[in-house]
């Protein structure tokens, strides 16, 4: 999906007939059933016990990862040359496999503190997003602050698999909290330069839609996370 056009320029009526306003409500819906998805998989695999299957294939949680991460970069990288349907197919493959991965939480932290953290995150992720469509924001300035953020939260995980970093997490939350309450604004703003840029040819509008939902439903997830991580209460 080709990101470089201004973010700031105007948007123009889709070809295709739907509104601005429409094809919003359209990616925001994709993000939602993305989201059910994921949380769905991960209560039904906590509730049944599906976890304890899954865990006992040797690697499980590297290779759940491993998809993930294929899912996320075939589907940003071929999004251009495939299908609607495949897109959406992706996405929500993606969404439930995440689900899975999810279900670990169920079993580290207490349902009150799982619920706490969702809250928070709908009510922070609502206020951004609207932030970030509405607000006159010059991202362009804040994307280098960006990427150099995720950078960081991306290495200080690599590396905490190999050392023991645990003294750190809780300001490396609080990090990652802030940096993604900024992407979910820029995200946000980023729906109305696809319509405009893809709203005259309805199949690449469509796409486009799929693939803002994914970074929003990535947004959604990150904040969810480093939440969680920094006000989450553990069992014993």
């Amino acid at each position: 999906m080709n990101e470089d056009f201004r973010m700031e320029q105007g948007y123009k009526e889709a070809a295709y007939g739907d509104s601005l306003g429409r094809y919003t409500a359209k990616t925001f819906g994709w993000m939602f059933i993305g989201l059910l998805i994921t949380f769905g998989v991960a209560i039904g695999m906590y509730m049944t016990d599906g976890l304890y299957y899954v865990s006992r294939v040797p690697g499980w949680y590297y290779i759940l990862f491993i998809a993930e991460i294929g899912i996320v970069v075939y589907l940003s990288a071929r999004i251009n040359q495939m299908t609607v349907g495949m897109a959406r197919t992706m996405f929500f493959l993606y969404a439930a496999v995440n689900g899975i991965v999810f279900s670990v939480y169920f079993l580290v932290f207490d349902v009150v503190s799982l619920w706490m953290a969702f809250a928070i995150t709908a009510a922070f992720f609502g206020v951004m997003a609207l932030i970030g469509y509405f607000g006159n924001i010059n991202f362009s300035a804040l994307r280098p602050f960006m990427m150099a953020g995720l950078i960081f939260l991306a290495g200080f995980w690599l590396l905490s698999m190999f050392i023991n970093l645990s003294a750190y997490e809780t300001v490396v939350c609080a990090i990652g909290i802030f940096i993604f309450l900024i992407v979910t604004a820029y995200d946000a703003k980023k729906i109305q330069a696809f319509y405009s840029y893809y709203g005259n040819v309805p199949e690449m509008a469509t796409k486009s839609s799929i693939f803002a939902a994914l970074q929003l439903y990535l947004d959604f997830i990150n904040l969810f996370v480093y939440l969680l991580r920094f006000v989450g209460r553990r069992r014993r």
